[in-house]
């Protein structure tokens, strides 16, 4: 008989497992029990890690100083926060295809260049440059390195003849590419951690050894067990969303792995083979996370956490705001105003003791926060009328 796993259980393992019931030891454990922690928006990284800790603290000494952590291109095409040590495996599974795929766009962008050569040949040599002048340089921004090598302010033309034609130097495309790579890795913002204008460095002077290579098949089926022991069981559909993969690529990956089919409430599930038993439901608890956090972003299906509050907390392109939890599931929705409080709107009545401790939350994120303003990158309907 096909195991069944309920709501009610998958809501238990989503508590224990996100560190929603019970703290992390540090901003890599949490970013470890998550796989990854979304950084599309740079408040969602330290604002993840902070509210999974019993001491909330940054993200910053993980990253710039101690560099267990590690910002790079990943699932889906965007970027992510990851344990160091498990760059490897996002770069082999995810980036690597992103780059071939990438690079083909930029040489027939080059075609607009007016560059009467090779365009492969010369986008090779101008991503060697920029390579070699980072190197030199140790850390720099953008404009710095394009001094140092001044093939990256070639300009191409976008939409062409279109009221929104653009002229754009290939600065940052080069950049990308590399990154994508994994020859070189994002470092310290300008100003503060809501900065997104970081400093790069050659991946070995960021950390020891660089990102070595694995194979892209071994990475990917080490990628799916992961995403299965944080948010299994769940959906073959759920996994191929997060991953970005191809339809041959999960069906791959999971020939590797070789997941236990589940029931989940009549929908066909996987999870790993030794995680089919009973998780004791932890205490409920309370918590406010960030806009674009990766607990809520682990599933395509989400009617189990979600219920019906997908127009209030989504933007139109599938992006989720800042959200209130109770016991597993999504109960509401929270937003800093200009004046630094923190205000929530419950979308459906959880109970005294959910106010209760939806409140403390709400008083500990903001005493966190202090004079720091944070305004998602992607703003919801709830979000945008609690701040208005």
């Amino acid at each position: 008989m096909t195991p069944r796993i309920d709501a009610a259980e998958r809501r238990a393992r989503l508590m224990a497992r996100h560190h929603l019931a019970t703290p992390a030891a540090s901003p890599e454990q949490a970013a470890e029990s998550l796989v990854a922690l979304h950084a599309t928006d740079p408040a969602t990284v330290h604002l993840s890690a902070a509210v999974r800790l019993a001491e909330p603290e940054t993200a910053e000494r993980a990253l710039y100083e101690d560099r267990v952590l590690l910002r790079m291109l990943g699932m889906r095409r965007t970027v992510f926060v990851v344990p160091a040590t498990f760059a490897p495996v996002v770069q082999a599974a995810c980036a690597g295809d992103i780059a071939q795929r990438e690079r083909k766009r930029l040489v027939q962008h080059l075609g607009t260049a007016g560059l009467d050569t090779d365009l492969s040949a010369w986008l090779a040599e101008v991503e060697e440059g920029a390579y070699a002048a980072l190197h030199a340089l140790g850390t720099a921004h953008a404009e710095e390195i394009a001094t140092a090598e001044p093939r990256l302010r070639t300009q191409i033309v976008m939409a062409e003849g279109k009221p929104y034609e653009a002229r754009p130097f290939i600065t940052n495309r080069v950049l990308f590419l590399l990154a994508a790579s994994g020859r070189i890795v994002r470092g310290r913002p300008r100003g503060s951690w809501l900065s997104t204008q970081y400093a790069w460095a050659a991946a070995e002077h960021w950390i020891d050894g660089g990102i070595p290579a694995l194979a892209p098949d071994t990475a990917r089926a080490e990628l799916a067990r992961r995403w299965l022991r944080a948010f299994g069981p769940a959906t073959v559909e759920d996994l191929k969303w997060w991953t970005g993969w191809t339809a041959g690529q999960v069906r791959k990956a999971l020939t590797a792995v070789g997941p236990a089919e589940v029931d989940l409430d009549g929908t066909p599930g996987i999870a790993l083979p030794d995680d089919l038993g009973p998780v004791p439901a932890p205490e409920p608890s309370a918590a406010l996370l960030p806009a674009l956090d990766p607990t809520p972003m682990g599933w395509l299906h989400r009617d189990w956490y979600l219920g019906d509050h997908q127009a209030a907390l989504f933007d139109r392109t599938g992006n989720i705001g800042p959200t209130v939890w109770w016991d597993g599931r999504i109960v509401g929705g929270w937003a800093q105003r200009p004046d630094g409080e923190i205000v929530h709107r419950l979308l459906e009545d959880a109970g005294h003791a959910a106010e209760t401790a939806i409140a403390a939350e709400s008083a500990r994120l903001q005493d966190w926060l202090g004079a720091r303003r944070v305004t998602p990158k992607f703003r919801t309907p709830l979000e945008k009328e609690l701040v208005s």
